[in-house]
């Protein structure tokens, strides 16, 4: 790379460059979020021991973040799962997410949480780097649900 990529856990002195680039990940994935939104989450990366921010920085200027939740396992130790990882446009396939990667498998761990994983979108062009470093469970689909509480009222 040829440049230091130096990586630490965010601080309240990165929230500007953070918030940035926060903003310029949900552009890139089309979610809209309120001001509320990213002060609560910043708040959270901050004090929550089981959620953790970092941020990447090449040559003193934050190019990357990553959210991840350390959480209990049923089968097996704890597990880390990784919310967010982006980079900016203009230093990626430098190797910074990977060093990324890198860094939040080696915290998980020396936390006691020794498994990491992680979702994204099909076309991700991401994926190149996550199937070189990661396992792709094939056949496994992910569901989502959110309780609508006035369908469950209107039921009684």
């Amino acid at each position: 790379m040829g440049v230091m990529l130096e990586i630490n856990l965010l601080t309240e002195s990165d929230r500007d460059r953070w918030e940035w680039l926060a903003r310029g990940k949900d552009t890139y994935f089309e979610v809209e979020r309120s001001d509320d939104d990213y002060e609560r989450t910043w708040r959270r990366l901050l004090d929550d021991e089981h959620v953790r921010g970092i941020g990447a920085g090449l040559d003193g200027g934050m190019v990357g973040i990553a959210h991840y939740v350390f959480h209990a396992g049923i089968w097996s130790a704890g597990r880390c799962y990784l919310a967010d990882l982006f980079v900016d446009a203009e230093v990626r396939r430098r190797g910074v997410a990977t060093a990324v990667m890198e860094w939040v498998a080696r915290d998980a761990e020396e936390h006691g949480f020794p498994s990491l994983y992680w979702n994204t979108v099909e076309d991700a062009p991401a994926r190149r780097l996550y199937d070189k470093v990661g396992r792709f469970h094939q056949g496994l689909i992910l569901y989502t649900y959110r309780r609508n509480p006035s369908r469950a009222s209107a039921r009684r």
